[in-house]
């Protein structure tokens, strides 16, 4: 697979006669044999060379577009997915022998071998419309292929810019969304200008429009790196360690990289690096998630990428996945700070003979609180099957204690499951912005994982109601530490209790969703969106990274929440070919063309500007 210059292999989709080009953008006409108007956004990067989104809206949208609302005068609200394109390239290795043109190749294996661009993809998120699910935009980007289209940030408001990573390219892509259903480029980062981090995971965009952005892998090339604030720390190269976190500019500017390795070594038993550092460190930040008022961070540390995406061939060592949470100060912005790195503790499930599935392992997500008076954080382990939580992240060296096992939901996503936390395969993790309810997606696990009588877990979101332990404070109790309280949840008065679970391909094991996003727009009596704190629903995303073996159906699907809490899934937003419901990125075309399957891995709420108060 290509990592970085991939070479453009983009297949001619539109006779381009007449085209107009006015400040950078490029508007090619419909024709009555396409019904698709194609606008294309420029810039020039930092290595001179020109990069694009290229927009291909359907009619009727653009005509939408115009009036800023849809038929019955309803204005309109968008899902944004940011998706790959599919082809040979993410075979998982154990497929290999049944690549396209072999003799063993079977029908369902075939993937195109070239591949073509990547894209956001605009969805109808309007409930009650006509178009409701219906693709009405894919805006391709070029002349980078093979992204890897990965995470964004994790909410949306008016004015933000998207920033959306490319995890093989090691491209961070900054969109204006501003005049929704159409995107334009507003800047891209490129690995030259994060010489000293790869990877790029996810984001959180600040109150000015810039964003924090989490690079998990290692500098550019091996050996020492100079960060912004003269700091220098030793690498093991791209995809490697120790990561980084990078201020973006709406341009797409680097205006910092800050290390995420502390100076000192950290415990080498537990921060294995391939090739080895002279000092172990864990710094592979994956999520991220801030509080400004608090002037505080939060960082966690899921693995050293390569042995995770690079080559799967070999079955990487348990402590390269990591147990690591750290907290920064960013009291000044253009300095953050790693203030401590916290190790999660192991729980009752933890032995020394699966160190891959201990309770611990591998941080993939946190997610803060957010009223006034609360500073707590959450975090999750995807390996490790379990939900961490610490009071106050403002803390010289936050204690984080086990609230929720995994084991405790999976009864309740499949009838009759047992040992539901270990590689539980847990991604999506968020508060509700009213701080009631934790909101948690997990793949599952795949049958036979754990061994021939293994029978799996099925995947699903599952929703917590926090409100107890959140509103305890510094007094919290809720710890996880005996054997019972893994399936029958914590026994302490404070400790979260399962609201509601939806289960997301209820008949299939370790199928479920990694991502997901809360919608948090709601329309108002003055026929404008406004920011609500209590979500009515959210999506999901059931794909992970083909090329480790987890790659899902690629749906993106709908769900309701109730007044009461209840989650259930949305069956009236359906593919506009299948008729069934989510949205499928399994199929033959799109706007942009005849590209076939496509892979589908974040997705925000977002409406044109115009639109919200």
């Amino acid at each position: 697979m290509s990592i970085l210059g991939s070479a453009w292999a983009r297949r001619s989709l539109f006779a381009f006669v007449g085209a107009a080009v006015v400040a950078g953008v490029t508007i090619v006409p419909a024709t009555a044999a396409s019904s698709i108007d194609t606008i294309k956004s420029e810039i020039t990067g930092s290595d001179g060379k020109n990069y694009w989104v290229e927009n291909n809206l359907k009619d009727w949208a653009k005509q939408e577009q115009a009036t800023a609302q849809a038929a019955d005068g309803t204005r309109k609200e968008y899902m944004i997915v940011w998706a790959g394109d599919e082809n040979v390239a993410d075979t998982a290795v154990p497929d290999v022998k049944n690549l396209p043109g072999s003799v063993t190749d079977p029908a369902d294996k075939v993937r195109d071998a070239a591949p073509g661009p990547d894209f956001m993809a605009v969805i109808d998120a309007t409930k009650g419309s006509p178009e409701y699910g219906k693709v009405v935009n894919t805006a391709t980007v070029g002349p980078l292929v093979e992204n890897e289209p990965h995470h964004m940030q994790y909410t949306w408001s008016k004015g933000d810019k998207i920033y959306a990573g490319g995890l093989f390219s090691a491209a961070t892509y900054v969109f204006d969304v501003a005049a929704l259903p159409e995107l334009k480029l507003s800047g891209i980062s490129l690995p030259s200008q994060t010489l000293c981090g790869s990877v790029p995971d996810a984001y959180w965009v600040l109150k000015d429009g810039t964003a924090y952005g989490t690079y998990m892998g290692g500098p550019v090339v091996p050996g020492p790196c100079r960060y912004t604030n003269g700091e220098v720390r030793t690498g093991n190269g791209f995809a490697g360690s120790p990561g980084a976190v990078v201020r973006l500019g709406e341009d797409g500017r680097n205006m910092v990289e800050a290390p995420a390795a502390t100076e000192t070594p950290e415990d080498p038993t537990q921060c294995l690096n391939t090739p080895a550092l002279g000092q172990p460190t864990c710094a592979n930040p994956h999520g991220i998630q801030v509080r400004e008022d608090l002037n505080t961070m939060v960082t966690s540390d899921y693995a050293e990428p390569r042995a995770i995406i690079l080559d799967p061939v070999k079955n990487p060592s348990p402590y390269l996945r990591r147990p690591t949470v750290r907290t920064w100060d960013i009291s000044d912005k253009n300095r953050p700070q790693v203030k401590a790195v916290s190790y999660l503790p192991t729980g009752p499930r933890s032995g020394p003979e699966d160190p891959l599935r201990n309770e611990n392992r591998a941080a993939m997500e946190t997610t803060v609180t957010n009223q006034p008076g609360h500073k707590g954080a959450f975090a999750q382990t995807m390996q490790g099957g379990a939900i961490f939580y610490t009071p106050d992240i403002t803390a010289e060296n936050p204690q984080w204690r086990e609230v929720f096992d995994l084991t405790t939901s999976a009864a309740d996503l499949a009838p009759g499951t047992e040992n539901g936390g270990p590689s539980a395969n847990g991604g999506w993790i968020q508060t509700s912005e009213d701080d009631k309810t934790l909101y948690h997606a997990t793949i599952g696990r795949k049958a036979g994982t754990l061994g021939p009588d293994d029978k799996g877990t099925v995947g699903g979101v599952i929703a917590l109601d926090i409100e107890k332990l959140v509103n305890s404070g510094d007094a919290t109790t809720c710890s996880v530490d005996t054997e019972e309280e893994i399936t029958a949840g914590g026994a302490e008065e404070d400790c979260p209790t399962l609201r509601s679970t939806a289960a997301i391909n209820p008949d299939e094991t370790g199928d479920g969703p990694h991502w997901g996003a809360l919608d948090n727009l709601t329309l108002g009596d003055d026929g404008f969106y406004h920011h609500d704190e209590a979500p009515d629903r959210l999506a999901t995303a059931n794909y992970f990274v083909a090329r480790t073996g987890t790659d899902g159906d690629h749906r993106v699907c709908m769900v309701d929440i109730g007044e009461d809490g209840k989650l259930t899934q949305d069956e009236s937003f359906k593919d506009e070919n299948s008729q069934t419901p989510c949205v499928s990125f399994n199929r033959e075309s799109w706007p942009h063309g005849d590209f076939g399957n496509a892979k589908p891995h974040s997705m925000l709420f977002v409406t044109n500007d115009a639109d919200i108060k």
